[in-house]
């Protein structure tokens, strides 16, 4: 993730400190991440992504997903809120469906 980070940086011309700030990731954590000493935060990728206009998905891997729907795009800023906690691909897939159905009771 951190590789991506800096090419990111290097595109935009930006600094690790610039994006600190306009983010609100700390400094300290940036350095953690680059040292390997932690993983980042679901919210701190999020925070990330959003200051360079990429999907969490392309900050973790350097490519853009294939689905891009808004279903996805909300499933993943919800994601985001759970503080600290990673979702697993299976949590994801739950939530989804169990957006599906509040939104097939309300058609009834």
């Amino acid at each position: 993730m951190y590789d991506i980070f800096e090419q990111l940086l290097q595109k935009y011309g930006v600094t690790a400190y610039k994006v600190s700030k306009e983010t609100g990731v700390t400094q300290s954590t940036l350095s953690d991440w680059k040292r390997g000493r932690s993983t980042p935060k679901t919210d701190n990728m999020k925070k990330i992504a959003d200051y360079f206009g990429v999907t969490v998905d392309y900050l973790m891997t350097g490519e853009e997903t294939k689905d891009t729907t808004p279903e996805v795009s909300r499933i993943e800023t919800l994601a985001a809120h759970f503080e600290g906690e990673e979702l697993s691909e299976e949590e994801m897939e739950e939530i989804m469906n169990y957006v599906e159905f509040v939104k097939s009771r309300r058609n009834k």
